[in-house]
């Protein structure tokens, strides 16, 4: 059976990220566009980066510019405005697809483990996958689920 440990993808700066790393951490994997009516939850993912980093989670953000074209830049780009923008410090991902064929294999795993309102698609920016440190629990939250309503389910994750 595969797990999200099976799995790697390029960071924004072209590096293999093998995810078989997290082994024991908590993971919190959304897709972001920084053009997007959501974009402010950068500030909500990086608090929580900030507050739980140490205890054992890791957010990763992987840009896509499927819905509505709303993150049109290169990886570099992406990656200075999430930083200048927000004070972003967790790791960005190379820009990638959701959906479709050409959809990166860590988000067809993630789509394929906990369904969602349109089947296996992701239907906007901001969808937030929360992996336990087993690997084995992975729940899925819309685009409108605040990063801060996440905190109670990472708390409990942490402490597993």
């Amino acid at each position: 059976m595969e797990t999200i440990y099976d799995f790697k993808a390029l960071t924004n700066k072209g590096k293999e990220l093998d995810f078989s790393q997290f082994k024991g951490k908590v993971l919190l994997i959304v897709n972001t566009a920084s053009k997007c009516g959501f974009t402010p939850q950068f500030k909500g993912l990086e608090e929580l980066n900030q507050k739980y980093k140490e205890k054992g989670l890791v957010v990763i953000g992987f840009p896509c510019n499927q819905f509505a074209h709303q993150d049109p830049g290169t990886d570099d780009e992406i990656s200075s405005f999430c930083q200048i923008n927000y004070g972003v410090t967790f790791q960005i991902m190379k820009k990638i697809d959701v959906n479709g064929e050409n959809a990166d294999p860590v988000l067809k795993f993630l789509k394929k483990e906990t369904g969602g309102f349109l089947s296996d698609a992701i239907k906007w920016n901001f969808t937030k996958f929360l992996i336990s440190k087993d690997g084995k629990t992975i729940k899925r939250y819309a685009p409108v689920t605040a990063p801060s309503k996440l905190e109670k389910e990472i708390e409990i994750m942490l402490e597993a």
